[in-house]
């Protein structure tokens, strides 16, 4: 039996830890999305409800706090970890 890529698995493959990411939140005071960012901690597949997902966890910037978790599919890569290193 074939082995089935878990939801987000695949765009898990593009992230790496300490990469810089983006999520959007609704704001109903600005009847709008808000963009967040932080940096990537880690990512692994787990089961949630009876199917193979792909979680991340991220440190936020903009608001000292617990870490968040995500489903991977939805933060978008800013700038990667290797990128910040090099001057």
């Amino acid at each position: 039996m074939d082995k089935k890529a878990g939801l987000g698995e695949i765009s898990s493959e593009e992230l790496q830890v300490g990469d810089m990411v983006e999520w959007s939140r609704w704001s109903s005071e600005n009847e709008t999305w808000e963009p967040h960012y932080g940096i990537l901690i880690e990512t692994k597949n787990e089961f949630r409800s009876n199917r193979l997902v792909s979680i991340s966890k991220v440190v936020p910037l903009e608001y000292p706090g617990p870490e968040l978790e995500f489903f991977t599919i939805t933060l978008r890569k800013l700038s990667s970890a290797e990128m910040s290193g090099s001057s």
